[in-house]
Order: C-alpha cells, then structure tokens, then sequence
C-alpha cells in the first residue's frame, strides 16, 4: 500500500501571500478613488450625503445677533422710466412732394410755415399756377409743397442736368445726389414731365404787382387797370410825411413782408373801417386785375404811394383829395384772397419798402 507525503508550508511562502494581498488591497483602493474622481468630473456628478449625516436644512439659526434696519442712502436719486411699448423711430426729412389744396383763410406765407419751407420756394415750384403772385391763390387750388427749400421742376423736352442746374444756380451733384430724386448718379435718365427737385435752387421773381402810378398828366390807363382810373393833373393834397396804421388793428393775419409778397396783410374783418394812413389824392378806386380785388390807390405828393386791396366797398373816387385818418373803404375779401383782411403796401419813388419801416 502506497503512502502520500504532504510537505509543511515555508516561512517564504507565507511572505509571498501576504504581498499579494497587500497589492490586491492598494489595487482596490486605487480603482476605487479613480472612480469617485470620474464621477466628480461628469456634469451634475456629487457625492450625496447620507440622509443621516445631512445637516438639518430647515433649522433656524437661533443667534443672538439682531440685522441692522434698512436705511436708504442719502443723496440718491432716480426717475422712474417705463417700458414703452412702440420703438422710437428718429424722424427724418420729408424726400416726397405733397399736395395741398388752400382751405378757407390760408396765405402763402401761413402754408410755408406750417410745412417749414420758405415762401419763395413755394411760390417758384407753382409757377405754373401761381405765376409768382402770392395773391393768386384761391379756396380749391391744389398747390405742390417741395420737400425741402429751392425749387420743384417739371422737366422739359431736352432738358440735361447741367443745364437745368446751371439755370437754378446750384452744382449738377445737387440735383444727383438729392434721395428724392432716385436718379442713377452714373446714367440719370429722366423723363419729361417728370418733377424732381432742385434742392437750394432759385431764380429770378417775375413782375406781378400792380404798376406805380403818380399824380400828373400822364394818368392811370383805365384799359389795363378797369373802372377805378382817371386822369389825375397836379395840385391836391399832400402827405405830412408820416403815417399811421389803416386798421384800428394792428396785428397781421396772412403774410409778412418778404421777397415775394412786397406788403403786409393786417387782420380785419369784413366790413371793418380802412382808414388813409396819410393825405394825399386818390389815384385809383375801384376793383383792378391781378387778385387785389377791390383796390384805393393814393399819391401822396412827396413820392409815397400807399394801396389797400381786397376792400368789400371803397368810399372815396379817383382824383379826390383824402387827408389823413380818412375812411376810404372797408375791409373784405375781394380778389384772390381766402379770407377778410387788409394787403397794405407802401411805395417810394417807385420801388416798394417794407412798410414796418414807417409805421409808429
């Protein structure tokens, strides 16, 4: 019978044992902080406390310190801005031409203002209906309004544009580069017929006032003037050199004077007293071409004229000696005029002043 032999453990592998576990141990605790480490370094990763060892979120800290009360600062100050609803947008020149029709009471120097251009440019971009006369306008008249100052034109047959800007004084660029006129700078091509605007364009005023008329054997033609004419010969009245307002107003209602409108019309209502604002003798009386209506013309002798238009009725006849302070009519609104008031001129060897220059 056969005998197994078993042989007893050696202090070497005892020590060969121990290592391995040792390894082994340090192997885990390695494996094990890698992954802690990974999941630290994904999104949202943490370490969730125990509900044991969590600390009580809810509890209230009971200290003895008290919070010191809120005091506003001084010397601060604020405006309270709300919210607006609609966006702000910056406002910017008009570039299009409108049309207006005059209403009741309107003037050429009313409607300029109120589209805040000047009246030149009003009257030069409607000659065609206005002939430069600002008396011509009437209620129901359609008139262009320019977008900006200088003169809207109507191109013509052959016109070029250095042509029509040497015409309006101005540089061809002007013309070119203005944005309402949408013109290709490098090929313009514009038909007849068509407006484009002229920007700071002007020109020349045509003649529309009444001619100047003096005392003398040379007379007033009644053929160009109508019924108020007569021959006037020498003697009569003179002025004394100064003068006083027509109106017992003394404000204006309409237009200023200015280059275009060589008057001033002063408010009145119609049937108001219209007074000689200095002695002198009549020269015309009596409705006249031209829009003044009904019209008192007077030649005060020292090279004054002065002349009252748009009278509902005058009072006084041609060659008549008036003296100052004397009724010669009544206001109204005859002629080309789209309300009651006075268009009253002052003339001087001729030409026309301004007659704020004379009146107290």
């Amino acid at each position: 019978m056969s005998q197994t032999t078993t042989s007893k453990p050696t202090s070497s592998n005892r020590n060969i044992d121990w290592l391995q576990w040792v390894l082994w141990g340090a192997a885990a605790v390695m494996t094990a902080l890698m992954i802690y480490l990974l999941v630290q370094r994904l999104p949202g990763g943490s370490v969730t406390a125990s509900p044991a060892s969590a600390p009580d979120a809810m509890q209230t800290y009971k200290g003895d310190v008290a919070l010191p009360a809120y005091v506003p600062g001084k010397g601060v100050f604020a405006l309270a801005r709300p919210a607006e609803v609609h966006t702000i947008i910056p406002t910017r020149g008009r570039e299009s031409v409108v049309d207006y029709t005059i209403e009741q009471g309107d003037s050429i120097f009313g409607i300029a203002h109120a589209f805040n251009i000047e009246p030149e440019s009003l009257l030069w971009s409607n000659y065609d209906v206005l002939r430069d006369d600002p008396h011509m306008i009437e209620v129901g008249l359609t008139l262009k309004i320019p977008p900006t100052d200088g003169i809207l034109y109507e191109w013509q047959e052959g016109d070029t544009v250095e042509s029509v800007a040497g015409k309006f004084k101005v540089y061809p660029d002007a013309i070119l580069a203005y944005p309402g006129n949408k013109l290709d700078m490098t090929n313009p091509v514009i038909e007849s017929g068509t407006y484009v605007m002229v920007p700071g364009g002007f020109r020349e005023f045509q003649q529309w006032v009444v001619p100047t008329f003096a005392r003398g054997a040379a007379g007033v033609s009644t053929t160009i003037l109508g019924p108020g004419g007569c021959t006037v010969s020498g003697g009569g009245a003179y002025g004394t050199g100064t003068f006083i307002w027509p109106t017992a107003t003394t404000v204006l209602s309409g237009n200023d004077y200015w280059s275009g409108h060589l008057a001033i019309d002063i408010a009145a209502f119609t049937g108001d007293l219209v007074s000689a604002t200095d002695s002198g003798v009549v020269i015309y009386a009596g409705p006249v071409s031209g829009g003044y209506g009904n019209m008192v013309m007077i030649d005060h002798g020292n090279g004054y004229q002065s002349l009252y238009a748009h009278l509902s009725n005058w009072t006084v006849s041609c060659g008549q000696s008036v003296y100052q302070g004397s009724l010669i009519g009544y206001a109204g609104s005859t002629g080309n005029s789209t309300g009651p008031h006075l268009h009253f001129e002052i003339r001087y060897m001729g030409g026309f002043i301004n007659p704020w220059q004379v009146l107290p």
